[in-house]
């Protein structure tokens, strides 16, 4: 099946794929552009994990204002590229997870970013709570355990439930736009403003 250039260089705009990857997927997907889309994705969630490692000293600032101006959100989005920067599809991922943000005020990026004193207080609290219910020490252990990976869940931007789809995660999304963009990306900071909040 012959493809058409112009629907080659559409995916490739909309994704940021390899022009010969492009050209595989719409020829896969008989030139249907969204299953040729889907095509890259599914080819690529292998490849992204390979990505991760790799340095992302391109990228963006990106800002969103909440309605009404009273809330906003400053992230700094790295990818590996200029090219997959300025995308549709790494625009509308800095949009979302600025959206994230917004939408339930994240502690870090990642666990191992909650500051060392936060996670000891925590822990300190669930000893408590969890004495008080008079079970045996190796219990008390398994139900702090549990309690800590639902407070990182909470407070860790790619352990969040992703606010337009709860099944999955922030870091699931990642690895989506990953395998579909082909390059590692990455948060790299953020800072969220609200009216009337001390920093």
């Amino acid at each position: 099946m012959s493809v058409d250039a112009k629907i080659v260089k559409e995916l490739r705009d909309k994704t940021g794929a390899g022009m010969m990857d492009c050209k595989r997927a719409l020829v896969e997907s008989n030139g249907d552009l969204e299953k040729a889309v889907d095509y890259l994705r599914k080819s690529g969630i292998a490849k992204a994990e390979k990505k991760s490692t790799r340095s992302a000293t391109e990228g963006l600032i990106y800002s969103y204002i909440h309605q009404g101006g009273r809330l906003g959100v400053l992230i700094d989005i790295g990818c590996e590229t200029d090219f997959v920067a300025n995308t549709d599809g790494f625009k509308e991922l800095a949009h979302n997870i600025a959206m994230q943000i917004a939408a339930t005020n994240p502690v870090s990026i990642n666990r191992d970013d909650v500051p060392e004193n936060v996670v000891s207080k925590e822990k300190e609290i669930y000893m408590e709570q969890a004495k008080s219910s008079g079970k045996p020490d190796h219990i008390l252990e398994k139900i702090i355990e549990g309690k800590m990976n639902k407070y990182f869940e909470d407070v860790c931007l790619m352990e969040q439930a992703y606010i337009k789809d709860s099944d999955k995660k922030v870091q699931d999304l990642f690895t989506d736009i990953i395998a579909t963009l082909g390059e590692n990306i990455m948060v790299n900071r953020f800072v969220r403003f609200a009216v009337g909040e001390s920093s």
